[in-house]
């Protein structure tokens, strides 16, 4: 049976180019649109203007902090998918503060680019799948 699922697109937010566009085009190649932004604040601007399905943010960012951008990225859309993507540096607190403020899943920059992946479709098939059960619900609460 083939895929009937819409094609996920991504906002990619980290402070390194190299990596946002390594990132870009590595999704791009799997079939997913990315947007990739270098800063906070314009993360948040696009954001407040547009949608995506999933949002991969590092943590270490000169002029602000994974954890307030993951807060703020959360009050825009409650249920959209957050995956911290940081490098070693990142120590175990810092993760639990980030799944605190709202990340739904966490991968470390020296780790395969498809283990990255694998959390990014994990997140998806989470999100649209209780998309779907709450449209359900709302319909059959309606029918009612």
């Amino acid at each position: 049976m083939p895929n009937t699922q819409p094609v996920a697109e991504f906002l990619l937010v980290d402070d390194d180019p190299r990596i946002s566009e390594f990132l870009a085009t590595y999704l791009s190649k799997r079939g997913h649109p990315s947007n990739a932004t270098l800063e906070a604040e314009k993360a948040l601007h696009w954001l407040s203007e547009n949608r995506c399905e999933v949002v991969v943010v590092d943590l270490n960012f000169p002029n602000a902090k994974g954890r307030s951008l993951i807060a703020s990225l959360r009050a825009i859309d409650s249920t959209l998918p957050i995956v911290v993507f940081t490098e070693t540096g990142c120590n175990e607190a810092q993760v639990r503060a980030a799944m605190r403020a709202g990340a739904s899943g966490y991968v470390s920059k020296n780790l395969p680019m498809e283990q990255l992946y694998c959390v990014l479709e994990r997140v998806l098939a989470a999100a649209r799948y209780n998309a779907r059960r709450v449209r359900l619900q709302r319909e059959l609460l309606g029918a009612a």
